[in-house]
């Protein structure tokens, strides 16, 4: 091996271990390894430690180990990680993949175990509870028993995954968060592999907020679920070397500011600064003074400001988190003499690192805010609420507006049950989502104001869905011992789930004549809720503006009951003793410091964790699997052998010219993962409930879209099908509005009809179709039904003006072609408007990464127009993916051969 001089030992609980030295390499190469952005240099250990010569070469350690702040980013790198983290509902279509190759193996008569994940494995089962009952102490017992009565199926079949599969594991319902569980118990700090060399935790996961572990020091993302089980199947994870930007955090926060705050200001300033596809590491003395629970909280908006990751070296303050977390001695000792031993250990100074470029905050800037009402990014001071919502009402689409006349504003509306409903009346109020729910501080933070509320009075309007769902069940523990639990509990935040609920949809239903009201009037109602998502139509349907905020804002909004109120110079309500106002409630940094300390007690958290193998629960001991290392496919509306190896053989087919092709849609900017991939609830009038129904699935037993991934037929039948997507080709609204929802107008017969059902005919006719997209198409969640849906419904490209990072390799790696315009062109400056005909040629000849193919454009007149566009196959690996029709048959043929 070229790099065996850097193996070097260290002394771990007085026993001598081997590891890869980075400082070693430094050396060897004459490179100043220390000048190196930490997050980089993680990077660099996993190439150093697997150039095998062959997926990762010599060539790839030098020109990593020389990486230059401001280069132009060509080389890839091959990313080999140590483990891979699932959630349940893009965990369950990985599990049926891999399920899919053993039978494609079995038939082809080859050993099924050839199909085995060759990294370690940890699928979180949080995403499949909803908020169906709330405001009583029993919510969370009934939501857990409904939530296993709904998915029983796929629990069922995890389990026979569990047994099938050697390094698959699976932390039951009810224990938490992924991200917090990841953080609390899954996360090593540094491994041991069986010739006792360590190295630093590294990981991949297939949920965006996968980067919430950056907050501890472990270089880890969000990738699809395609990518996910490549790295499971031992494939590199490929990425172009990464520019790296660093934030210098100076100073220290202002009292009553919170970590909620800082990150929502973070995301604002990163999002202007386009950081997408970039490293972002923090450095200075304000990233010394923050807590891991709050590094960890802007760790996990990462993909909310657009980076790959918000990374935070390793030092005291992780150690004290790990020994807090209940890690044990040998396992800290390990961690800190490694990151010793190679020179990372530590808050870097700014100016001690190469960055591409440093960005600078001052903690105390940072104000109360919240952001809304549809983007992460959008940034609102506590005083700004109630008048940029005002304006926000009458404003046109294209600045965020819900473009309603002003006269509309205060009208009321009474529900039969004798509610009146206005606009900007808050209908959710959720504690939720793993952005903020086991940070101490805030949560801590809710518990005080709910007791100070309580004590002057205050209550929150019974037909305001509250919830409380924990990251963590510690999180219950500590609310409790403080004594804080019963004050949540009286204004209905009880303990409704652990999991991810409001955040992605899962807020469960409001009362049918709430959504009457709101349908009939066109009224805007809100959500306020501690999460990281606020996208159009992802909170409920039916309310479309949704504000995120800290956990002790989004109690003091419940109590209020509206957004159109400014909590800064008016009340909060009227107590016993006449108005209440914010600064009456609202915790001081003193009071909430000294409960601090009974957040993190070891003890709790190995008992919490040791139950996850001796005591999962008596609901999951319930669930029977199959046995056996091939699934037998029984029938089900939940599970079913995806289509994706159909006609699989062992050589790849020619790829083929597109021609002729129609546009099935086009869209503006800002396409969502959301709005591309079926997500929420599913409706009995949309072609997956005809779908249901056909098959004897009742409407009380639909589920939702992401508790159904595993099953391909429902998942294309979604796809494109979101209430609030707008394809273009639809003709305008005669008030000059755009129509909503997933349909399109095929060609050439005219007729309106779902996208859906407009694909099948495509397909039936040997028709082969594309879309086109704006700015940032496929940004939110990396989900990879988004790309899956995509190629099932017969798309051969996606065009658009820009990707996003995850949702573009997706496309790859379902054998879609990502092209993207130049300069300022657009579908709209170009005149596409879908009636015409395309063509994509250049490709015939071979392919390279990000070379110009030519879209042809045959308009109904006869005329044609040429136009340049770029190939977004970033890599030669990408190359490769696309040439075996995806990644799936690219590493079945590898494994089988």
């Amino acid at each position: 091996m070229p790099f065996s001089s850097t193996v070097k030992t260290l002394t771990v609980n007085n026993k001598t271990r081997k590891y890869y030295s980075l400082p070693a390499l430094g050396k060897k190469l004459d490179v100043k390894i220390n000048k190196l952005p930490v997050s980089i240099r993680i990077v660099l250990e996993s190439v150093l430690r697997n150039c095998d010569g062959n997926k990762v070469t010599e060539a790839h350690v030098r020109q990593l180990a020389n990486w230059q702040p401001n280069a132009k980013r060509e080389e890839e790198i091959p990313f080999v990680v140590a483990r891979v983290v699932l959630q349940d509902f893009t965990g369950v279509p990985l599990l049926a993949d891999l399920a899919a190759m053993r039978s494609v193996a079995n038939k082809m008569g080859k050993n099924p175990k050839a199909i085995e994940p060759l990294v370690p494995v940890d699928l979180v089962v949080d995403h499949s509870v909803m908020i169906d009952y709330f405001g009583t102490e029993d919510a969370l017992d009934l939501n857990m028993k409904v939530e296993f009565q709904r998915n029983k199926e796929r629990y069922q079949f995890m389990k026979w995954g569990m047994q099938a599969f050697d390094t698959f594991g699976v932390v039951p319902p009810g224990f938490g968060i992924v991200h917090q569980v990841n953080l609390e118990y899954l996360a090593r700090g540094v491994h041991k592999d069986a010739n006792d060399v360590y190295y630093p935790d590294t990981l991949v996961g297939t949920d965006s907020h996968t980067t919430m572990i950056n907050g501890i020091g472990v270089v880890g993302w969000g990738v699809g679920g395609i990518e996910a089980e490549a790295a499971m199947l031992g494939q590199p994870y490929y990425m172009l070397t990464p520019d790296v930007i660093g934030v210098e955090l100076t100073g220290q926060l202002r009292g009553g500011v919170t970590a909620t705050d800082l990150v929502l200001t973070i995301t604002e300033m990163l999002r202007k600064e386009k950081v997408v596809g970039k490293f972002v590491e923090f450095c200075g003395p304000g990233t010394s003074s923050l807590s891991v629970t709050d590094r960890a909280t802007i760790s996990n908006m990462a993909p909310e400001y657009g980076a790959t990751m918000g990374f935070f070296p390793v030092d005291e303050h992780t150690l004290d988190y790990f020994r807090g977390t209940g890690r044990t001695e040998e396992e800290i000792e390990a961690l800190e003499t490694y990151f010793k031993a190679q020179k990372m250990f530590g808050i870097p100074k700014a100016k001690d690192i190469n960055y591409t470029k440093v960005l600078k905050l001052d903690l105390k800037t940072v104000s109360p805010s919240l952001a809304g009402p549809k983007r992460p990014q959008d940034r609102v001071e506590l005083g700004n609420v109630k008048r940029t919502f005002a304006n926000l009402f009458t404003a046109p689409p294209e600045k965020n507006g819900f473009n309603q006349p002003a006269e509309k504003f205060n009208t009321a509306y009474e529900t039969p049950s004798g509610v009146t409903l206005k606009n900007g009346d808050i209908l959710i109020a959720a504690i939720t989502s793993c952005t903020n729910t086991s940070n101490p501080s805030v949560l801590l933070a809710a518990g005080l104001l709910a007791k100070k509320a309580v004590k002057a009075g205050l209550t929150v309007q019974k037909h305001i869905k509250t919830s409380l769902a924990p990251g963590s069940r510690v999180v219950t523990e500590y609310l409790a011992k403080t004594g804080l639990l019963p004050y949540l509990e009286q204004l209905g935040f009880d303990v409704a789930a652990y999991g991810c609920t409001t955040c992605i949809g899962n807020a469960g239903d409001l009362l049918p004549e709430f959504n009457e009201a709101i349908i009939k009037n066109d009224l805007i109602c809100a959500a306020v809720l501690s999460g990281n998502r606020n996208f159009e139509a992802r909170i409920h349907p039916n309310i479309k503006a949704n504000y995120l905020a800290s956990p002790p804002l989004v109690v003091a909004y419940a109590l209020a009951g509206t957004l159109n109120i400014d909590l800064m110079t008016q009340p909060v309500g009227k107590g016993k003793k006449g108005d209440v106002w914010l600064g009456d409630i609202w915790p001081s940094d003193e009071e909430v410091q000294k409960l601090l300390g009974k957040a993190m007690n070891p003890k709790a958290y190995r008992n919490n964790y040791a139950q996850v193998k001796s005591n999962p629960g008596d609901l999951w001991k319930k669930i029977k699997g199959v046995s056996g290392d091939v699934y037998n496919w029984p029938t089900s509306t939940y599970i079913a052998e995806p289509p994706f190896f159909e006609d699989f053989s062992m050589t790849p087919a020619a790829i083929q010219p597109i021609k002729q092709a129609r546009a099935l849609g086009i869209f503006g900017d800002s396409v969502t993962t959301d709005h591309i991939s079926p997500a929420g609830s599913i409706k009995e009038t949309s072609p997956a409930g005809k779908w249901l129904l056909a098959h004897d699935v009742m409407k009380p037993d639909f589920n939702s879209y992401g508790s159904r991934r595993g099953n391909h037929e429902i998942m294309m039948r979604g796809t494109f099908a979101n209430v609030r997507i707008k394809n273009l080709m639809i003709p305008a609204l005669p008030n000059g509005s755009r129509f909503e929802g997933g349909e399109t107008i095929h060609k050439p017969s005219q007729e309106q009809l779902p996208i859906y059902d407009a694909a099948m005919q495509y397909i039936a006719s040997g028709t082969p179709t594309v879309v086109f997209g704006g700015e940032e198409y496929g940004t939110g969640s990396s989900r990879d039904w988004a790309a899956k849906g995509t190629q099932l419904l017969g798309v051969k490209a996606v065009i658009a003006r820009s990707f996003e990072r995850i949702h573009r390799s997706n496309l790859v790696g379902m054998g879609v072609l990502p092209l993207q315009f130049k300069g300022n062109d657009s579908a709209q400056s170009l005149g596409i408007t879908g009636d015409e005909t395309y063509d994509i040629s250049g490709l015939e000849e071979g392919i390279k990464p990000q070379q110009d193919v030519v879209l042809t454009v045959h308009r109904p007149d006869g005329s044609k127009q040429d136009i340049p566009v770029l190939l977004r196959i970033d890599t030669p690996v990408e190359v490769e993916y696309y040439q075996h029709g995806g990644i799936l048959p690219f590493v079945l043929r590898q494994l089988l051969s």
